[in-house]
Order: C-alpha cells, then structure tokens, then sequence
C-alpha cells in the first residue's frame, strides 16, 4: 500500500527532522572516520553493510527507532486508486542514488539547511493541500558540474534542504588523478555560482538571486567542515538588496590532514583581486584611449551602436567578450542548425521594471540564462555565438538595429569563401548577406531578406571590431575584417588578458548544457489526451457531440515531424507522403481541414486557449455538418536544459453539403 504523495511528503519530512534533531550525519561521519583494526581486506572499505553493522553495534539505529513516533491517517484502497488516477504535472519523485566515491579524488560536499528572511514572502498565505504554490529551486554550478535542488515552496524561510557533491578534480589536467592537497586547492579560484529561481503558478520563470561563493574557507576549518550564513542579493535594480539568507556547511572529503591559516586564503584571496582588479584597470585605460582614436576617424562614428561594456545581473559592468565563449554541446547538440534551434526554444523576455522608465539592458551569465530559461536578444546572441563556436565556426556577435531603428543583438558567421551568413538567435532564421553596390545604378540590386537596418560592432571572446565605414547600413556593408579602413579592431592581447577563460577571478565559470530530463513520448500522449478532454468539454458547452477519428490522428504525426525538421534544417520534407495519406483517408466529398501551431510547453489549457485566438483553429474546433469526425495529435521535442517544442495539430473532416 502507497502513501498519498502529501502523506508521503509529510513523512520524510518528519524523518529527516528527526536524523537532524540527532545529529545523525556527525555519528556517521565519526564511525567512518574511526580505524578499521581487524577489517577483511576482501571487503570494500565503508561499505553500506559494514556502515549498518557498526550503527547497530553503537546503539544509534534503537535510539533513532525508540524516539521515532509516526502518525500516519488510514487511507482506504478507493483513496489509493484515486491518487494513483491523478496524474498532476510538475511532481518530482526523489529517489536515493548510491554514488560511488573515487577514494583518490578530493570532494567537496555542499550541505544546504535551509533559507531565512526571505521577507518578499513574508505574507505568503496558508498552503492547502492540493494547491499548486510558487516555488523556490537553487542551482548550482562549480567547474563543468550543475546541480539543480527540488523545488520547494516561497515562504519565509523555505525548506531548502539539499545536498550536492561536488569533484574538485573536475575539468582538471596534468595531475587530474592527483589527490588535491590545500595548496593545489588555495589555488583553485573557481567559485560556486548559485542561481535562485522563482517559478511562479503559471509557469514563469523568475531570477531571484545569482551568488558566486568562494568555498575555500573550508581550508581553514577543523577536519575541512564548516558553515556559512550565505546572504543572497536581488538582480538588476535590487542588486544592493538582501533578499535572504541561506545556511550552508561545506565540508571536504577525504577530510584534510592539516589546514590552513585563515591568513592565508586572505593574503590569497587579497592578491587575486588585485590582480584581477589591475587587469580590468589597464584593460579600461587602453578601452578609452582605443574609443577616442576611434571618433577621431569620423565625427559621426559618435552615433554608432559600438558597445564595449555590458552590465550583468548583480550590476557589474564587463567586456561585451566575456560573455562568449567556446561551448560544446557534447551529444545533446548535433549540429549548428540544431543548436540554433534550441536557442530560439528559450522564451525571450526583456527585464522588467518597477514603474515607468526606458528600457533597461542587462546582459544575464549563461548561467543564469539557462537556470532562468529566458533572456533578451542579448543573452540569446552570446549563447548562440558560443554554441557555433564549439562547432568550429567563425562567428561573432553583432551589435546594431532592426526596423524602426530598434537596438537588436544578433549572430553571424564567415565562411571560407568570403560568404557572410547572419542568424537570428530569437527565431532560428538564417540570412545569407549580399552586399549591394551603390555605384552601379544599371544592374538590379538584390533586395535583403534580413531585417536588420544597421551595424555598430561585432565581437567574440577573442576579437572586436567596430564600423568605421562611411555608412553603418548593414545592406551597403564590408564584412572584410582584414581591412583596416572598414573596421577599427581592438588589440589581441588585451581582450585576451580579460576575456579568456581564467584570464580573471570576476569571471563566471562556463556552465556545461543539461540533458532533458522530459520524456517526449510520454508528455505527448498526456497532452494530447488533455486536449482532447478539454476540446470535447468546449464542444459540448456549445451543444455539439465529438466524434473522434483515430487513424486520422495517428496520420497528422508526419505532418508534424516534417514541421520541426524544416525548422532544425531549414529543408522542408515529408509534406509529400503526408498529403498523400490525406487524401487517401478522406473520402470523396468531404472536406478536410488542418491547423498547425507550436508552443515552448506542454501545458495543454494554456495550449487550447492560445489556439482557440486563431479563426482557423475555431472553425475546426467548432465544425458543424454531416459526418464531422475530429483529429488533435501532439508531438514534443525535447532539447537541453528542459526546453521543447511542442507541436499540436487540429484537424476535422467533414461531408459537403451543396
């Protein structure tokens, strides 16, 4: 017999309470670390048998027994069926893994305790069962590992309660199998980013906090543990303001030998930020003396969208570079076209503003980019950039405007032919550049199909160069970078003594992309059969019957395929053998009508009611004749960091009536 999932959820929280109350994890840590005298070298060292036995020996598994009390309510097996019926969205099941340890790797284990003076959710009201709340989720990101913790619900103090195991060896070369010492450690300046998501009821994603932690204080710590009160600042505007307080304990294992002085890591800390800080100093004397002999050039270049610095979401102004770099998606991203693809998946939002003002710029860190799932054109460029970049590809970002004069951010590429190819980041689009001549009045000019207007700079995390061609068009444009008379190029050396990765402790540390963890398959059947429950409900409000026909369903399936690849590729196939088998399922003098629609989730009552706004999705919903017989099919494409394209098709066919 299964618990209900709140009785469920009340239960391990009642135990874990209880292992807490008795410091459980110290008693263990204590037995681990004792000597092993008479211990069979057979046998794996720290077993979970041997763990077991020496609990029981000491006496610790009665006393957690004895003082547990359970008070569990009778469910009946009509409850059960029922909540084994339920199927709500968004529950996540934790289950326990068994992680095997490398005893000649060093580890450093992040214990989150819990939240506090989180005062924005100070009037949150009381949570009744049943009821979906917003929620709080911590990721985290140290040296090419990301972590992501359960959601748990805005409160004052929220229940985040989580472990994360971080390898310090991670990403290491050279003497990666090397058991870290303190000293190879002091050195390691690579923070512990810490991204705070806020998703709200309706699914949106809020970026409530981005932290950078510097764990090496564990160093200095008795036995390599310790615990911080980490406060947490907003982002933007409230970039100055606490939002809340989490309690942390970091401990290393195996645990340390001896530890350092706590003067150390402060001399060391203290020398990395000078450096750091002298780095970015001379990097804006060479910005401003490189900006003057620019306007020198032309007078007019004053009005040129020529942006060297960004500001990003914890306020801090950086090089436009050091929001690129070379990213790979491993096997999650197969090509180029696909990993445009995947970009144009994550929503675009600008930042919002408390009350009335212009719009606010803000460059987001790729991490909390991907954590939050949506950004500007600005966030999409960079990651976009990035991606092409790990495929080898020359690209860069490019900095200019859209129709209407509108300030916009997108991506080009150069290929070995001296071909330009632009990309919008936001739509997957691709546009090849074809300069037009103003001289020559007699030959037709080619009429562009991109949408952009003008060209201030383009950059990557090694190269900027800025337009100093007479004219900013991007149609009478000479993407020739060699020529100095066209574009104004800033030193190598410099960039590179900021923007390289490792090049500065201000850095961010380049997150690696995350696997899916939706199951298509499984979210399209649910989605569909949620659509086709509410599209009866909607049709019978109307005083009309449904009548459902399967095999036309199952063939709107190739229609839908066909719809994403062209999207991925740019190549539209399929549609053939899809009309075909059309034609061949509607008989002759009924009439057949389809509408295709996509969406970045698979909420099916948000879906229905986007489609419904359509005249044509309205009259397939709401048909009226002879022999109406109803089709809806979905289909969900997942890609990396939980993002998917989910396409749903209506369709209906019908007897004419002359």
């Amino acid at each position: 017999m299964s618990l209900p999932t709140d009785k469920a959820s009340d239960l391990r929280r009642t135990i874990r309470d209880h292992l807490v109350k008795l410091n459980i994890h110290d008693k263990i840590r204590d037995i681990l670390a004792e000597p092993r005298e008479g211990f069979d070298p057979g046998r794996r060292l720290g077993s979970e048998e041997d763990l077991m036995l020496a609990l029981q020996q000491r006496g610790i598994v009665d006393d957690v027994m004895k003082d547990l009390t359970l008070h569990i309510d009778s469910v009946t097996e009509t409850e059960i069926s029922e909540k084994r019926s339920d199927k709500p969205e968004n529950i996540s099941v934790t289950h326990a893994e068994k992680i095997n340890i490398d005893p000649k790797r060093r580890y450093l284990y992040v214990q989150v305790l819990g939240g506090k003076a989180f005062l924005e959710h100070l009037q949150e009201p009381e949570k009744s069962p049943g009821v979906i709340w917003s929620t709080l989720t911590l990721c985290l990101n140290f040296r090419n590992q990301r972590f992501r913790s359960k959601p748990v619900p805005c409160a004052c103090e929220p229940d985040l309660q989580e472990g994360f195991l971080l390898e310090v060896h991670q990403g290491a070369t050279g003497n990666g199998n090397k058991m870290a010492e303190c000293s190879t450690m002091l050195s390691m300046c690579d923070p512990i980013h810490m991204v705070l998501i806020k998703t709200e009821t309706s699914g949106d994603t809020v970026l409530v906090s981005s932290h950078f932690l510097d764990w090496r204080t564990v160093l200095c710590a008795p036995h390599g543990r310790t615990s911080i009160a980490i406060e947490l600042l907003g982002v933007g505007n409230e970039c100055k303001v606490p939002v809340g307080v989490l309690n942390v304990k970091l401990e290393l294992y195996p645990p340390l030998a001896d530890h350092l002085s706590i003067d150390v890591i402060a001399t060391q800390q203290s020398l990395e930020r000078q450096k750091t800080a002298e780095k970015e100093r001379l990097f804006l004397v060479y910005a401003k003396q490189w900006w003057r002999e620019f306007l020198e050039i032309r007078p007019s270049h004053q009005n040129k969208l020529v942006k060297i610095f960004a500001q990003d979401e914890n306020g801090i102004n950086r090089p436009v570079g050091s929001y690129v770099c070379i990213l790979r998606g491993g096997r999650l991203l197969e090509s180029p076209r696909q990993a445009a693809r995947f970009v144009s998946l994550l929503a675009q939002e600008r930042v919002p503003m408390v009350g009335g003002g212009s719009y606010r710029e803000q460059w987001c860190t790729m991490m909390a980019f991907l954590c939050r799932n949506k950004g500007d054109c600005e966030d999409h460029a960079t990651l976009l950039c990035s991606l092409l970049l790990g495929f080898g590809l020359d690209a860069y970002v490019c900095v200019g405007t859209k129709a209407k004069n509108t300030p916009h951010v997108w991506v080009m590429t150069c290929g070995t032919d001296g071909s330009v190819t632009f990309w919008e980041s936001l739509t997957a689009n691709r546009y090849l550049h074809r300069p037009i001549d103003p001289d020559d009045h007699l030959t037709p000019q080619p009429k562009p199909s991109y949408p952009y207007q003008t060209i201030g700079c383009v950059f990557n995390q090694k190269t900027f160069l800025a337009n100093c061609q007479p004219t900013d068009s991007v149609q009478l444009c000479v993407f020739d970078f060699q020529d100095h008379s066209c574009w104004k190029a800033m030193s190598a050396e410099a960039l590179n003594s900021v923007c390289a990765s490792g090049s500065t402790t201000s850095l961010p540390p380049v997150p690696s992309l995350c696997a899916s963890s939706l199951d298509p398959a499984q979210a399209s059947n649910q989605m569909e059969l949620e659509l086709r429950h509410v599209l009866a409900e909607h049709r019978k409000d109307l005083g009309l019957a449904t009548v459902w026909d399967d095999n036309l369903s199952y063939l709107l399936s190739a229609a839908l395929v066909a719809y994403e690849l062209e999207r991925c590729t740019g190549v539209s196939c399929g549609n053939e053998e899809f009309q075909d088998a059309v034609r061949r399922a509607v008989p002759d003098g009924h009439t057949f009508k389809g509408f295709p629609i996509q969406f970045l989730h698979h909420n099916a009552h948000r879906a229905f009611a986007t489609s419904l706004r359509s005249h044509f999705c309205e009259e397939i919903v709401c048909c009226r004749g002879d022999q109406v017989r109803l089709a809806v099919r979905v289909r969900v494409f997942a890609y990396p960091e939980s993002t998917c394209a989910t396409w749903v098709m209506y369709a209906c066919k019908y007897q004419s009536v002359l």
